[in-house]
């Protein structure tokens, strides 16, 4: 269909499901009037038109959880802005357990919800069937009640935000079909279609299940793989209540809404389907998929038993259709990290209704202000790595990720589908000393080590899921307690290595760093890089290697997004250059009280204290390789983390092997590295500091050096940020928290009480096995002028699945918190 379109637009959103309709809308809503949403056939004819329409509010996380708020006030209210019925209907949801431990989880997620806003109401067996008289009781554990959640038509809400852009002056344009993104410089420069090419200073990327192919017309990685997904729809039912709420039994992989007289059953079961693996058809709109009844009967005779009152009706309609699935079930959102001006909204996992709104507004605002307004990490499109783009990865996975949605979402659960693409040098040495790897960021890492005692007990080396204790938790703390008293040594090669190089590194490293880098070769800095809020974009250290080549190591995870983020501020013109190493090199960590007599022999220069302060590097020979150390930690104990070559890698582990059984040497893993710094309170990236997070309130302040002189390119950037918090004050403090009873876990977003209030949660937690109990981290809210020790003269408490715990508070580390051990 060939229609007029402008030459030019302000921005152009490429597809018109819920999504693209959002962006429209709330772009609109913020004074962008000269917008164009293109869709290939007609609004909602990809996914949106037959998604069930399902609004929780309670999500994993608490941004995550506000936005699905705001998308249930936002679809409230349309119809009286738009005149158009969203269908919204505040039903609330019951959720029902078969088991122990997803009753546990429900209490914990009940316990989160406090910190969230949300209403939540734990439920008995007995209650769940008073609550839901439909339900088959048997081997019910018992439930969670969420009466905010709400459902509505997706359709409706759809063409209510349509129309809402369009009064507020966006033009939506059907039958139009993007067949480029036209691109020059780095930047985003317009878009070609069937009818006509529109040039544009943004381009939005909210094409759905195209969204993976659009991504590649702009060279732009989008992770996304299309999976058919099931439900089956009765005939009418007389007297279904039609305000029944929402019931999940995810044990059985299904949830059952009431849907205008008719019950409808959806389905997330364990082996998904992947669908139009070799590309969608042309001329796919409002589509159906072929029934395939023997996928989805034995989910579905589960839900026959479970809602007696199924079997007395007949089934009307067996709906089949594809949706989109990410490789870790989290949409992607953000600006592309390659890609200047190119937005991407897609892949939302069958929650897009629930997320669209909230999605649609941070977009919105992220692309008017140049920055997300609160912390998305969750979601934000850099967590993708390029491998993750490939078909035969996301064929494999998304056979899993679905069916996850609806699995006891334990902690420290892996992944097995889709492994084995990023090894370290070390891997099969690591893997013959009795490994058991997990995942992250691709790469495989030992999680922990099965040791040839317990191996030789019939052990197995894989992870058995729990609530508790898991299976590794004692070989972790073998491990923990090495590092601890003798020594223990980790595969650290995945963490992400940029070199940044050339006369004007220097400049650029200190516009972007907080602390200051302009110090001798061999030195090393704990820094992080602020947004012009003061709040963190990135945690890492800087080790300056020569007059003009610098090395950035940050965290595995954040490769991709801390090197978009430092490309974007080299200033045009600047002689530096940044390039990713993490493959090149190998990094193996030496740390413990013993690391230094192990060490010392294998080595070409002295370790002592005074040759070799901490917060240095050094080269240096081990055994036959070359290698440069550096003397830092994230264990809190002394220690060197040995880069070398990944090709003279093996050498160097085997020599640090053959020489660590006299001083106690013991491999370890992931777990007890996380243990570790659990102790000495040191903060992860994505959990315990995010952009949202000031740098002074994460108690980071020491790593700020506000009085360094200005850069040939300004200031470093927060730096009126910090300078307005400091006379401010602050809001809220990181802190420290100790258990007193060794015997329960945190993990993570467990309410913090402060003399029977709630005051904030915990943002990680692990268990501290020298100190002999469970340790979380979390940010405590503080009034105006409250000092550190009016913080500390109160009483605390962690409430773990409903049950409050007395918890010892601390605002500096409660292992070693001179950091004697660090520096003996």
């Amino acid at each position: 269909m060939n229609q007029e379109l402008p030459k030019q637009a302000r921005a152009v959103i490429i597809g018109g499901g819920v999504v693209g309709c959002s962006v429209a809308y709330h772009l609109a809503k913020l004074g962008w009037s000269d917008i164009v949403l293109l869709e290939r056939k007609r609004l909602t004819s990809g996914t949106t038109w037959h998604a069930a329409g399902l609004l929780p509010h309670l999500r994993a996380t608490l941004n995550m959880t506000k936005l699905a708020q705001y998308s249930g006030k936002l679809y409230a209210n349309l119809e009286a802005e738009t005149g158009l019925s969203t269908g919204y209907r505040q039903t609330g949801s019951i959720g029902v357990a078969l088991s122990e431990h997803r009753f546990t989880e429900f209490k914990r997620q009940a316990s989160m919800a406090k910190v969230f806003g949300i209403e939540a109401h734990i439920l008995s067996a007995a209650e769940c069937k008073a609550a839901y008289p439909l339900l088959n009781s048997e081997g019910v554990v018992g439930g969670i009640w969420t009466p905010q959640d709400a459902q509505g038509d997706p359709s409706n809400i759809a063409h209510a935000l349509a129309k809402g852009a369009r009064n507020a002056g966006a033009r939506i344009v059907e039958g139009v079909a993007v067949t480029g993104i036209t691109r020059a410089r780095g930047r985003v420069t317009g878009v070609t279609t069937d009818s006509g090419d529109i040039a544009a200073d943004v381009v939005v990327n909210c094409a759905g299940l195209w969204g993976r192919d659009v991504g590649l017309m702009a060279g732009v990685n989008v992770p996304l793989q299309a999976c058919e997904h099931f439900y089956v729809l009765t005939e009418a039912i007389g007297g279904l209540a039609r305000n029944l709420p929402v019931l999940r039994v995810p044990d059985e992989c299904a949830y059952y809404k009431e849907d205008a007289g008719k019950m409808l059953i959806g389905f997330f079961e364990p082996l998904a389907k992947p669908w139009a693996v070799d590309g969608i058809p042309a001329d796919f709109e409002f589509g159906t998929l072929p029934d395939d009844w023997d996928h989805i009967m034995p989910d579905l005779e589960k839900a026959l038993a479970r809602l007696p009152i199924l079997a007395e009706h007949g089934i009307h309609t067996f709906f089949n259709g594809p949706e989109s699935f990410t490789p870790d079930d989290r949409y992607l959102i953000g600006e592309a990290p390659n890609l200047n001006g190119f937005f991407i909204a897609a892949g939302f996992n069958s929650v897009g209704i629930q997320s669209a709104g909230g999605a649609g507004k941070v977009l919105s605002e992220w692309i008017v202000n140049g920055s997300p307004p609160m912390d998305l990490h969750d979601v934000d499109i850099r967590r993708m790595f390029p491998f993750q783009n490939a078909k035969t990865y996301l064929v494999a996975r998304a056979k899993e990720s679905l069916g996850l949605l609806y699995a006891d979402h334990f902690p420290f659960r892996q992944y097995e589908t889709a492994r084995g693409i990023r090894h370290t040098p070390f891997h099969d040495q690591l893997a013959a000393n009795g490994a058991v790897f997990a995942e992250a960021a691709g790469w495989e890492r030992p999680g922990w080590f099965l040791p040839a005692d317990a191996k030789a007990r019939g052990e197995k080396p894989e992870y058995h899921y729990n609530w508790g204790r898991q299976n590794w938790f004692e070989h972790s703390a073998g491990e923990h307690l090495a590092i601890r008293k003798t020594v223990g040594v980790l595969d650290m090669s995945p963490f992400a290595k940029f070199r940044v190089d050339g006369r004007d590194a220097e400049s650029v490293l200190q516009k972007v760093s907080a602390n200051d880098v302009a110090v001798e070769p061999g030195r090393i800095v704990y820094t992080q890089w602020l947004n012009d809020r003061g709040g963190i974009e990135a945690d890492l250290t800087v080790t300056r290697l020569s007059e003009t080549s610098f090395m950035v190591i940050t965290s595995a995870a954040a490769a991709i997004r801390d090197m978009a983020w430092l490309r974007r501020q080299i200033p045009d013109g600047a002689h530096c250059t940044a390039i990713d190493v993490t493959s090149a090199e190998a990094c193996i960590a030496v740390m413990g009280p013993n690391a230094r007599k192990l060490l010392q022999p294998l080595v070409s220069v002295s370790l002592s204290n005074t040759d070799f302060p901490f917060g240095h590097a050094r080269e240096m020979e081990l055994g036959m390789a070359m290698v440069r150390a550096h003397r830092v930690t994230y264990v809190g104990e002394l220690g060197w983390e040995i880069y070398v070559a990944a090709d003279q890698a093996r050498h160097v582990f085997a020599t640090i092997i053959e020489h660590g059984a006299d001083h106690g040497l013991r491999l370890c893993g992931l777990h007890a590295m996380d243990s570790c710094r659990m102790e000495k309170a040191y903060r992860h990236f994505g959990h315990d500091i995010s952009d949202e997070d000031h740098v002074l309130e994460a108690g980071l302040g020491f790593a700020v050096k506000s009085d360094k002189p200005v850069g040939a390119y300004g200031d470093f950037i927060g730096r009126k940020a910090v300078a307005a918090k400091k006379q401010a004050g602050l809001s809220k403090r990181f802190m420290q928290f100790q258990l007193t009873d060794p015997e329960p876990l945190v993990f993570h977003n467990e309410p913090i009480w402060r003399d029977g209030n709630i005051a904030g949660y915990l943002t990680s937690g692990a268990y501290g096995h020298h100190l002999g109990a469970a340790v979380g981290l979390g940010y405590v809210a503080c009034a105006p002028g409250e000092t550190a020790d009016d913080m500390l003269r109160t009483h605390y408490e962690i409430e773990i699945a409903g049950v409050r715990h007395a918890a010892t508070a601390s605002l500096k580390p409660l292992y070693d918190p001179k950091s004697e051990r660090i520096k003996g």
